[in-house]
């Protein structure tokens, strides 16, 4: 199989059918070979049920139902052990990552010889929810290295 992509995900269950579609489009416009695993991490929407209908209608979909909340990096971890792919790509489920990447990612393991490739947002597309606490903390964490003349973490 040629790429695994893990997929932890906490009540997201309308962005899961649009995200499994445009994982698809791109594997079936590149000839990839692909397994799509998505770990529910404890979600208390409808997030499982859209993964049960998911896989009915594409049998590359496979699901990993944690019992509760256990964050995202032991979600990870059990899509990890679940992948079979020979390159592996971890992605958000709301729908902030492109799956567009797909074949970049793939051509730098693959032609290039990178281990492992890793990117970031140029530009984010969060909620005012999530970039005002962000942008506090960060305020606040420089004061509070200005002030101390201590590094934040020692």
């Amino acid at each position: 199989m040629d790429i695994s992509i893990i997929i932890p995900f906490l009540d997201e269950a309308e962005s899961l059918p649009e995200l499994a579609e445009w994982i698809r489009n791109v594997a079936t416009k590149n000839n990839f070979s692909y397994e799509i695993i998505m770990i529910d991490d404890g979600s208390t929407d409808n997030s499982w049920q859209a993964v049960e209908e998911l896989r009915k209608k594409n049998p590359n979909i496979k699901g990993i139902k944690l019992q509760r909340n256990y964050g995202k990096s032991a979600a990870l971890n059990e899509g990890f052990r679940a992948a079979k792919g020979d390159v592996v790509i971890t992605m958000d489920a709301d729908l902030q990552d492109s799956p567009e990447e797909i074949p970049e990612l793939c051509r730098m393991i693959r032609e290039d010889g990178y281990d492992l490739v890793s990117g970031w947002k140029k530009k984010r597309h969060d909620p005012l929810s999530k970039t005002i606490p962000s942008k506090f903390f960060n305020s606040w964490r420089s004061l509070s290295r200005i002030s101390t003349k201590m590094p934040l973490f020692a």
